[in-house]
């Protein structure tokens, strides 16, 4: 890795780092807080899926954050950035919550299968149907494949296995435009106007968080406050 320059911005993960559904991370608001005090842009990058960009900022100020709609990433934002780019009309197996995000987008006839975090949409009927339409040829996309995000109860199913099944059933490998993917990074330092040797990710997911920020050119922080629950086993690469 090139040498570090001066650090200029900072990545957040929000879900399992800043809160947990609708509970705040204790600490984590005085955290932002004393981040702020320090003269460096801040960007909160999410692989959240499950509400519109707008629906989480709501959330997020009622725990008492000081954030704005402009300093979100989401998967969600990189997913309708590459359907606007290929010009696909895509079957959204998304929550209801989150089809906000993708208004403008054409979805009549659909001929591109994009798939989210959709506990009430992965059913046989529409898992099915996204099969027979990759077999025709639609392209699968992932908004991400994580296997697994926290919930209050505990760990619950992300939307990575039911990808990885279409991509077994259907012999095809899908487009991941979330974490870890080294573009989503890349796009939201983009934004800051930096570079990755410029930044660092703080997250609770060694794979998409910090494993993702590391083959981007950032440093990795993990924090141990969601999905890390099991002895650490960090590779530093900087």
């Amino acid at each position: 890795m090139a040498g570090r320059r001066a650090l200029k911005a900072v990545l957040i993960d929000l879900s399992g780092t800043l809160h947990v559904e609708d509970t705040a991370v204790p600490g984590a608001q005085d955290a932002l807080h004393c981040l702020r005090q320090a003269s460096v842009s801040v960007k909160f990058v999410t692989n959240t899926t499950k509400e519109s960009k707008r629906n989480l900022l709501e959330r997020l100020q009622r725990l008492n954050f000081d954030l704005q709609e402009k300093e979100i990433f989401t998967s969600l934002s990189a997913a309708r950035s590459l359907l606007e780019q290929k010009q696909h009309r895509p079957l959204l197996l998304v929550e209801d919550s989150a089809l906000e995000d993708f208004t403008g987008i054409d979805t009549s006839h659909p001929n591109a299968v994009v798939v989210g975090l959709a506990p009430d949409h992965f059913n046989y009927q529409t898992l099915n149907r996204a099969f027979r339409m990759i077999l025709d040829g639609a392209p699968l996309i992932a908004i991400h494949k994580a296997r697994y995000y926290k919930r209050k109860d505990g760990l619950a199913l992300g939307p990575g296995p039911f990808v990885t099944g279409l991509e077994y059933a259907a012999d095809c490998k899908a487009t991941v435009v979330g974490k870890p993917e080294k573009t989503f990074f890349t796009q939201a330092l983009s934004e800051l106007g930096c570079s990755p040797s410029e930044a660092v990710m703080i997250g609770d997911d060694v794979r998409d968080d910090v494993g993702g920020a590391q083959n981007a050119g950032m440093l990795g922080i993990l924090v141990r406050t969601g999905e890390c629950t099991l002895p650490l086993h960090i590779y530093a690469r900087y």
